[in-house]
């Protein structure tokens, strides 16, 4: 589990209350599989749904070979996540759709910072720092590695949490807060998600702080998104519909939703070279 940065000072954390919580392993499973069983929407409300999932997109590149240039095609395809002409026959051509955020190593801040900033682009550069993925190097230099990205044009840091903390008891709050790295076995998953919206829904209700959530990791077709829509509406209802409170982390689910806007405007599945990812 990871988070994202900001800690609301104002947010007081009860930890007695916190070591009383118990879960209910078999009810959180019924309810997965539930959510999972929901009759997702079709047609025109489908293609809505779609495009309020590209808007929440953290579109992502964590790869050892990131260059310049395969960041600059990333932060081109953030500003225009679908194709135009699809977009016009939609009605949405003149909206302002972007996804949420471009998300890259701090060692590519800059390169993403730039290339959108060429843009005329007011996007945000999201961060991963503090060692990821594993979250295990020293302190000092975890704190560096967020000034670093923060001074190159961050907006938002991925923040990878110290485990040993958390699997020892020892809880702060955060403004986000994420399933996973993406870079594990098992990444996000509907029973843990359910978890996590319960515990942001009880904070909300004691504190009145709104903590936003991003599952990331293996979030892929345009049919999940659908269901994580639908997750996050069911357990926390529509105010955290929005890239303000919930962030998809993914790096290939954008393809897929677009491939599913071309066939709802043509009628016609697009072959992965028309709809070129960055």
């Amino acid at each position: 589990m990871s988070s994202m940065s900001g800690r609301n000072p104002g947010a007081v954390l009860d930890l007695e209350s916190l070591s009383k919580v118990r879960v209910n392993t078999q009810a959180v499973l019924k309810r997965a599989q539930h959510i999972q069983g929901l009759k997702l929407p079709k047609k025109q409300w489908q293609a809505a749904w779609l495009l309020k999932a590209v808007s929440c997109i953290d579109l992502t590149t964590l790869a050892g070979d990131d260059t310049p240039s395969n960041v600059h095609r990333l932060c081109m395809k953030a500003i225009q996540p679908v194709r135009y002409d699809l977009l016009k026959k939609l009605d949405m051509h003149d909206k302002g759709l972007t996804t949420a955020a471009v998300c890259v190593y701090p060692s590519r801040v800059a390169d993403a910072s730039k290339s959108l900033k060429a843009a005329n682009s007011g996007l945000p550069v999201a961060s991963v720092a503090t060692g990821f993925p594993a979250g295990q190097t020293p302190l000092e230099t975890r704190l560096q590695e967020v000034r670093t990205a923060v001074r190159d044009g961050a907006a938002e840091i991925d923040i990878v949490i110290n485990r040993t903390l958390a699997l020892t008891g020892q809880w702060e709050g955060s403004d986000f807060i994420k399933t996973s790295t993406g870079k594990e076995a098992v990444n996000a998953t509907y029973p843990v998600t359910i978890v996590m919206a319960r515990a942001i829904r009880d904070y909300y209700l004691r504190t009145g702080h709104k903590v936003g959530f991003k599952p990331a990791g293996g979030i892929r077709t345009a049919q999940e998104s659908l269901v994580w829509l639908n997750l996050i509406k069911e357990e926390l209802g529509d105010d955290w519909l929005c890239p303000h409170l919930f962030r998809l982390g993914a790096s290939s689910l954008l393809a897929d939703i677009e491939r599913q806007i071309y066939h709802y405007v043509t009628g016609q599945y697009a072959a992965y070279h028309e709809l070129p990812m960055a």
